[in-house]
């Protein structure tokens, strides 16, 4: 097999979550590069059109799916329209997440439940939909964006560090239990990506500063970074790779 072949994705088909904006919209269209189909949902119905067309300039098939992926039920039917309309998923890329900030005794239970419905259980629920078809076909690919705050505590962070922390043991029990049927699930933890979110989280100089202090690499990260280590693991070249979870920080985890 060429290098090429190895990281080609023709005839598969990816369902990429929060894909109307940031990393799950450059993921979408990196996987299309490769010759992927993808199915892509959000809640940004503009963002999400804009990620279609970007996505059928390729040349491939891409199916917007409406969803709130806070609500189970929406998480459920999500996957369900992505294999209804290509009859199997091939790829799973949860990237859709939210991020509530607070100091611990301040957070509401609201914003809690939402942190952990949106950023662990419906990656849950959507490899739970997914994985018999990629069982059945015995190879599958899951890609959990995780986050260096699932590793490492940051102020303000609990409940976001909370639900990347159980995502990342998510990714191991999907590969102690999966990985016999020729499924690799891993999991991607970058440093901040300055996407809506994290500018967000850390536009602001005074938060900014301090953290960027403390990556090496003196920068932070660019979502078409992520999007380039989602095509390694969703391609034949990563499959030996599973249930492992790959800091993508500019060194952060090094000091």
């Amino acid at each position: 097999m060429s290098y090429l072949e190895r990281f080609s994705l023709a005839g598969k088909r990816a369902l990429v979550t929060g894909g109307s904006k940031g990393i799950g919209a450059v993921a979408a269209v990196v996987l299309a590069e490769a010759g992927a189909d993808i199915a892509i949902t959000g809640r940004d119905r503009t963002g999400l059109d804009d990620t279609r067309r970007a996505v059928e300039a390729h040349g491939r098939r891409c199916v917007v799916i409406e969803a709130d992926l806070e609500q189970a039920a929406e998480a459920r039917r999500a996957g369900e329209a992505a294999l209804n309309h290509f009859g199997t998923i091939d790829i799973l890329v949860n990237n859709a997440a939210i991020s509530r900030l607070a100091p611990l005794v301040e957070m509401s239970v609201e914003d809690w439940d939402a942190t952990l419905a949106t950023n662990l259980r419906a990656p849950f629920i959507l490899a739970q939909t997914l994985a018999p078809k990629m069982i059945e076909q015995r190879s599958g690919k899951i890609i959990n964006v995780s986050s260096a705050a699932g590793s490492t505590a940051l102020v303000d962070h609990a409940a976001y560090s909370a639900s990347k922390g159980g995502l990342n043991m998510l990714t191991k029990a999907m590969a102690a239990e999966w990985a016999q049927y020729n499924i690799q699930a891993n999991a991607i933890s970058p440093t901040v990506i300055l996407t809506p979110m994290g500018e967000k989280a850390w536009g602001d100089p005074a938060k900014g500063a301090p953290m960027l202090a403390k990556i090496p690499l003196g920068r932070f990260g660019k979502t078409i970074e992520v999007a380039d280590l989602i095509l390694f693991l969703a391609s034949p070249a990563s499959d030996l790779i599973c249930g492992e979870n790959i800091l993508i920080d500019g060194g952060y985890n090094a000091l």
